[in-house]
């Protein structure tokens, strides 16, 4: 009996706390997304409509990230590999850690490269609320244009992101 009902919580627990696929994939971020601010390791700040320009004509993946996120950190050897396969494509991070701090410690940590850009950890932005943000990691490929190419992932070995760069370099 305590068997039962323990498979009957977890799959309560999954159903009400567990993570949603988007029905909508989407290609482009709101303007009002893209006005949200982020901080960069020199402590500048930007918007991300700043940060999205800055790599046109790239293929990037967006990795939303925290350092207090265990799938987080685990997924980190997939993304070094994922990177290590396509140096050509532009890996941006954006960090939703509790502070500054944690965030700056967890690049040198765990010797994430790349460009990095602090969001703070703000579910509810107009960013995040954007792209339905309701799991991290998430990775997001975005085109040489600066559209989203891939909505939806968060695993770094889910092979639809590999795909999609692949088709993005036919582009």
């Amino acid at each position: 009996m305590k068997k039962i009902f323990s498979i009957l919580s977890l799959m309560v627990g999954l159903a009400v706390f567990g993570q949603k696929i988007p029905t909508v994939s989407k290609t482009e971020f709101t303007q009002k997304a893209l006005q949200d601010k982020v901080v960069n390791t020199e402590r500048s700040s930007l918007t991300l409509e700043n940060v999205i320009n800055q790599y046109k004509g790239n293929i990037v993946v967006l990795d939303l990230w925290a350092t207090w996120c265990g799938d987080c950190i685990t997924a980190i050897p997939k993304l070094k590999e994922l990177k290590a396969a396509n140096p050509d494509v532009k890996f941006v991070y954006l960090s939703m850690d509790k502070t500054e701090e944690a965030w700056k410690k967890g690049i040198e940590k765990y010797q994430i490269e790349g460009d990095h850009y602090y969001m703070g950890n703000n579910w509810k932005n107009d960013f995040a609320t954007s792209i339905d943000l309701n799991w991290i990691p998430r990775y997001l490929v975005l085109d040489q244009e600066g559209n989203i190419a891939k909505y939806y992932s968060v695993k770094a070995e889910d092979p639809e992101v590999q795909n999609t760069i692949n088709k993005l370099r036919l582009k």
